[in-house]
């Protein structure tokens, strides 16, 4: 399976998600637990991954993400520092 990065980085989203995660005072367990019942697969350790920036996001992850934050995909994506 091909790597995706992007000047090295898996996605762009990672600080500012946890940044935005903590802000709103919800753990990666209950971020994770919102998107289960948003249909999205995935748990605790994968949030963990994305903050760290070790793993992909999918557009849909990055729609229902902001959904549960209440912030817009802008929000998440502009002004990144890469």
């Amino acid at each position: 399976m091909k790597t995706i990065k992007f000047n090295n980085h898996k996605n762009i989203i990672s600080e500012k998600l946890a940044r935005l995660r903590e802000q709103k005072q919800i753990s990666q367990q209950e971020l994770a637990t919102k998107m289960q019942v948003m249909g999205i697969s995935i748990d605790q350790q994968a949030i963990s991954k994305i903050e760290l920036d070790k793993r992909i996001v999918t557009d849909y992850e990055l729609m229902c993400l902001c959904k549960i934050l209440n912030v817009t995909a802008e929000d998440l994506t502009l002004n990144i520092n890469m």
